[in-house]
């Protein structure tokens, strides 16, 4: 059979996901990749150096999937900042869901906190220039570009840390449909914004009972 003369980026996702998931052994080399799915390697390095590279670009497609269906949508241009980032998080976990035995595997069974947060790389770049273009805040000008820049370095990393938080509690989620993963996003980031806008902090108690009831030991 002659190999194919061009291949997708997203056609080799596909393969690569497959073959994580079906086969007992996945592997060893792109070479070996290559030709098992009947195409040149060259092919492979035209879109990534290397299986590392691959599955980092597979994380940060979940995120620009997801932007890209925000911004299709009409409506969601009208919505304000904090209907914006939960449509943000409601779209992402729908994606992460239906793709969850491949995420599974590859954060929640992998032992190395360290490598899992190196194949959210491309996906942290992705999602905080989302939040610099998409979630205008109200910041305090302190007349001092260096305390801005800090301000708004601040506020992205928190951004971040959120997601990490909730993409660990999805993980451990067991409730049918993930319905517990909604309300702790919905909680979650109605209690980010009340702390940011120094509002009567119900929301933000609220939010912390809901935590303890979900973390404390079970007799």
């Amino acid at each position: 059979m002659a190999k194919k003369k061009s291949i997708s980026a997203d056609k080799i996702i596909e393969l690569y996901m497959d073959e994580v998931l079906m086969e007992e052994s996945t592997s060893k080399t792109v070479y070996a990749f290559s030709k098992k799915n009947n195409f040149d390697e060259s092919l492979f390095y035209q879109y990534f150096n290397g299986f590392e590279a691959l599955e980092k670009h597979i994380f940060s497609v979940f995120c620009s999937k997801t932007i890209e269906l925000l911004l299709q949508n009409e409506e969601y241009k009208t919505y304000d900042v904090k209907s914006k980032l939960l449509s943000f998080y409601y779209t992402f976990f729908e994606l992460l869901t239906a793709n969850r035995s491949y995420v599974h595997l590859k954060l929640k069974e992998n032992k190395n906190k360290l490598e899992s947060l190196k194949l959210l790389s491309e996906l942290r770049t992705v999602f905080i220039d989302f939040i610099s273009k998409e979630i205008e805040t109200d910041n305090i000008d302190f007349k001092n570009e260096t305390i801005n820049k800090i301000q708004e370095k601040g506020i992205k990393e928190a951004a971040w840390v959120h997601l990490l938080f909730t993409i660990q509690f999805w993980l451990d989620d067991s409730s049918t449909n993930f319905e517990k993963t909604d309300i702790f996003i919905e909680k979650s980031v109605k209690a980010s914004f009340d702390l940011r806008d120094v509002t009567p902090v119900q929301s933000v108690i609220d939010f912390a009972k809901f935590l303890w009831k979900e973390k404390k030991p079970t007799v």
